[in-house]
């Protein structure tokens, strides 16, 4: 997963691609805009330090994986539908 190995901090993305006309899955580093041009984010995990580090310690992929479990997919699916006028 993009989360669990962005190397420091930053971001795992789920995204739509409108030029290949697919999902993509990125990594944000730090604070630099490394996305696919044009992309436009459908899900955001949020790999930075003060998000998991109290509970999960350096233990990010465990963090992940309860996010995991949070997910409103309903909300994903509205945005997908959106960035493919579906």
């Amino acid at each position: 997963m993009a989360t669990t190995s962005v190397q420091g901090s930053g971001w795992g993305v789920l995204a739509w691609e409108p030029l290949g006309k697919r999902l993509i899955v990125e990594q944000v580093y730090d604070h630099h805009g490394n996305v696919g041009q044009g992309s436009t984010p459908l899900l955001v995990f949020d790999a930075w330090e003060h998000a998991y580090y109290l509970q999960y310690k350096n233990v990010r992929p465990d963090y992940v994986t309860k996010l995991w479990d949070l997910v409103n997919w309903e909300d994903v699916a509205t945005r997908y539908a959106a960035a493919t006028g579906a």
